[in-house]
């Protein structure tokens, strides 16, 4: 990737909440996230870097591509993530092919003008969220097709799927739907060893050192998902079924190439 002084490198990051920055701070103190994190590594190596993050919560794939690739390939990047479709397994009707052809699209249109891509597998949700045991069969699909579309057009894979910590509840914010900051921090620094950034290494990998906090018995962790279920799952199904979305009026944080 160019990072002489006559080429500043830049990275633009496309996605929805996770790539936004959810549950890493909050919309009072700012959004870092995974992304930022990454054009921080980014920027120990490359100084005078550029990034843009064109993210919005809420958005489905189709999304993402329709409105945030036209607008990613006008900045040029060098490198670019392509993170999505979390919110579309989370729909009543989910097409694997249909989800994975949006994020083949915008490989390929990026790839094509020559900037180095990066994207990520999902963890199985039923291992984070038990009540989420029927999408497991839907993650797997995505997942095998994301790996499909990246070999084609020579994409970076993090893969964040199969590795167990990646489901330590510690990774993850009290909505078990966003990774928290040590989740985000792991994020980066998965696709920074999938880019083979200088600096990386699969340490993201390790689990964590051994919790403090005895695990909830059976008795008590039925309770714990019937509340995680009315405080955020049931509002989040509320607003599918008016037709809305949490990121309804929103825009992207940073839509313009700044330095870090």
């Amino acid at each position: 990737m160019p990072g002489t002084d006559a080429h500043r490198l830049r990275y633009v990051a496309l996605g929805d909440s996770q790539t936004e920055g959810l549950g890493d701070g909050d919309d009072t103190v700012g959004l870092r996230g995974w992304a930022d994190r990454l054009a921080e590594h980014l920027a120990l190596h490359h100084p005078g870097m550029l990034y843009a993050n064109l993210a919005v919560r809420g958005r489905l794939a189709r999304h993402v591509h329709s409105e945030q690739l036209a607008p990613a390939l006008a900045l040029r990047p060098d490198l670019a993530t392509v993170v999505a479709g979390v919110n579309d397994l989370l729909r009543p009707r989910f097409d694997a092919d249909e989800v994975a052809g949006h994020l083949e699209a915008m490989f390929a249109a990026l790839t094509a003008r020559g900037t180095r891509v990066a994207t990520v597998t999902f963890p199985d949700v039923a291992r984070i969220t038990p009540l989420a045991r029927p999408l497991s069969p839907r993650v797997a699909a995505l997942n095998d097709r994301i790996r499909q579309a990246a070999l084609r057009h020579g994409v970076a894979v993090a893969e964040t799927s199969h590795h167990p910590v990646v489901t330590d509840p510690r990774l993850w914010s009290t909505d078990r739907l966003h990774a928290g900051p040590l989740g985000h921090e792991r994020i980066a620094a998965a696709v920074a060893h999938a880019l083979d950034l200088p600096g990386s290494n699969d340490s993201w990998t390790h689990p964590l050192p051994p919790s403090t906090t005895p695990l909830p018995t059976r008795w008590r962790a039925v309770p714990a998902e019937l509340r995680w279920a009315a405080t955020f799952l049931g509002p989040w199904l509320g607003r599918r079924l008016r037709g809305r979305s949490s990121g309804d009026g929103r825009t992207a944080k940073r839509p313009n190439l700044l330095p870090v």
